[in-house]
């Protein structure tokens, strides 16, 4: 074991917020870390406990799980559009030679160190370009830069015409050619399998057709039957009644983004043991602003109001029933950058009716649970990861506090003070939603 791996930490003079379900303000204690692991909590009267270690004063900070973002894009800024572009071109263009396809990997690596500096130590990965995650992923972990801890996916399956399909996914003609995707995808070792069930906000070219079903019943179950065989879970882009109801039937474990569930598809959530990744963030814009501001057409405006309507009435349809509901915000999208996780709480607790200590505890524990790494990290408890974020403020009183972390700690490291380079823009407009 290295010195550095060695070294110890003691975390003093702030409040700590656990990440659990009822977490109530811890005053007076020490959190202590060896290496990348909580070795302990305990009273600052112990004073042994912090004999040999470095001290970090907190000065009445408050130090939390670090956030996990569930849905994210890595190769998207979030820039606002005046118009819609040709994602499948652009793609193509980009990755056609050997130096377009190096820079925009060091973008996907810059975007992953600014989801780290913005207070989110873990992401899930959910549609990229080639195996550009997963590479990321395996550099982080070897040491070669520091940034969050990546669950990947890469490429997502699709279908022609479909969400995403030839940009961050590809487009699967048949069922052999889905399962010959999820193949590459074990070659890559990526950590879960993603697929586009449904159409997005922007892919309908009339009013209603946003969440229509694009991949047949047979694709999903062969996709999520291999899946399992091999090991891994699948999260699946749904945002129509019809294909949650297809997607829970043939297999699929997390649903992304959601649509207005009846009783038969709440059952199925329970029966299959799913969970809901809800994503409010990237709709919003769409509903809620000006149209000369957002750009958008009145036909995707209208869309992006049931798509709306949609995820907020699955939302509070599974947390009455039980089901576990994650938080991602759809990093990529227009106006959803990859500093702005904190809104997806806000949005959380403002429209679906949470209080500030359950948006928080779903966006450490609960994701952590629903991604499968719920003994590694998720809450402030001895033996876990030494994930951590440090605010002044409360944020069981105010979560915009999240807006700028004082200090990150990632894999036990600390980082203090991170900065990311903000859009005056986007704030001044998604502002408006707080």
């Amino acid at each position: 074991m290295s010195a550095a791996e060695q070294k110890r930490i003691a975390y003093t003079n702030g409040t700590i917020l656990d990440g659990t379900k009822d977490m109530e303000p811890l005053e007076g204690m020490v959190l202590v870390t060896a290496g990348n692991t909580i070795e302990a909590i305990v009273p600052e009267s112990e004073k042994s406990a912090c004999a040999g270690c470095e001290v970090h004063d907190l000065e009445g900070g408050y130090l939390m799980p670090g956030l996990i973002n569930m849905h994210v894009h890595l190769a998207g800024n979030g820039k606002p559009q005046k118009k819609q572009r040709d994602n499948e071109a652009l793609v193509k263009k980009i990755m056609s030679n050997g130096l377009s396809r190096a820079i925009a990997y060091r973008m996907v690596r810059s975007f992953a160190q600014t989801e780290l500096m913005s207070g989110v130590t873990t992401v899930r990965a959910v549609g990229g370009l080639s195996d550009f995650d997963s590479r990321c992923r395996d550099q982080i972990v070897a040491g070669d830069f520091l940034g969050p801890r990546i669950l990947a996916a890469n490429e997502a399956i699709s279908v022609p015409g479909g969400h995403m399909a030839g940009s961050v996914a590809i487009a699967a003609v048949s069922i052999d050619e889905a399962l010959a995707q999820v193949e590459r995808a074990r070659e890559q070792n990526v950590d879960l399998i993603k697929l586009m069930i449904t159409g997005g906000v922007l892919d309908g070219k009339e009013k209603g057709e946003a969440g229509v079903l694009r991949m047949s019943p047979e694709m999903v179950k062969a996709v999520c039957d291999r899946a399992h065989e091999l090991g891994f879970s699948v999260a699946a882009h749904v945002e129509g009644t019809e294909g949650l109801k297809v997607a829970l039937e043939n297999g699929v474990d997390s649903i992304e983004h959601g649509a207005t569930p009846d009783e038969h598809i709440i059952e199925l959530f329970k029966q299959r043991d799913a969970a809901l990744c809800t994503t409010l963030s990237p709709v919003l814009p769409f509903v809620m602003l000006d149209r000369f501001v957002s750009h958008a057409s009145e036909v995707e405006q209208y869309n992006a109001s049931l798509v709306f309507e949609g995820i907020a009435a699955c939302s509070k349809a599974a947390l009455a029933a039980g089901v576990p509901v994650a938080l991602g915000n759809d990093v990529g999208c227009p106006w959803i950058t990859q500093y702005d996780f904190w809104r997806e709480l806000v949005y959380f607790c403002k429209f679906i009716g949470v209080s500030e200590a359950f948006a928080l505890h779903s966006a450490t524990l609960v994701n952590a649970q629903v991604a499968g790494i719920g003994e590694l990290t998720g809450s402030l408890e001895v033996g876990k990861r030494a994930d951590m974020i440090v605010t002044a403020k409360n944020p069981l009183e105010d979560l915009s506090t999240l807006r700028t972390v004082k200090h990150v700690v990632c894999d036990g490291v600390f980082i203090a003070r991170p900065h990311v380079k903000r859009n005056a823009v986007v704030d001044r407009e998604l502002d408006k939603f707080l």
